[in-house]
């Protein structure tokens, strides 16, 4: 089966941040905003809205096959889970910002003195992740790499009329 990355309609991103909310939220106990702020948890995001000039994006992890952050971690707290996605093990964690550092993407954060990045930990029922079923203008997609470039492809030819 071929593996979904999430990917970034830029043109779509108006920045309003929805993704970066829903990532924060999909991480805590009680999955909710309501109840995670009532319950004292400090939802993190893993995803990062910025602006350059007018232009706003999403950062998001590639999950890279060859992920420079794995290759530099000393502590092997960041690693490649069997399904490929990249995670950090937060106990082996020392915070020593190589993954940062290492990252062309600039989709590791700080949460707590630790790494913090894309797990894909936010599923739902359907294998969406949080981020992408949040966005309101299908800016972020979750699809195959055959199914993006195809839908672009499409685009490009329709762009000819």
């Amino acid at each position: 089966m071929m593996r979904k990355e999430i990917f970034i309609r830029y043109e779509r991103c108006m920045g309003c941040h929805s993704c970066e909310l829903a990532c924060a939220v999909s991480h805590t106990a009680a999955r909710d905003l309501f109840g995670a702020v009532l319950g004292g948890e400090r939802p993190q995001k893993r995803l990062y809205v910025d602006q350059v000039g007018r232009v706003k994006a999403p950062a998001v992890c590639r999950q890279c096959e060859d992920a420079p952050c794995v290759a530099v971690c000393m502590t092997g707290a960041m690693h490649s889970r069997e399904d490929g996605v990249n995670v950090v093990d937060l106990p082996q964690c020392i915070g020593c910002w190589m993954c940062a550092m290492a990252c062309p993407f600039g989709a590791v954060g700080r949460g707590e003195g630790k790494a913090i990045k894309c797990d894909r930990e936010c599923l739902d029922e359907e294998g969406v992740p949080a981020c992408v079923r949040a966005c309101p203008t299908g800016a972020l997609v979750f699809k195959t790499v055959e199914e993006f470039e195809a839908e672009r492809r499409l685009e490009a030819i329709a762009s000819l009329k």
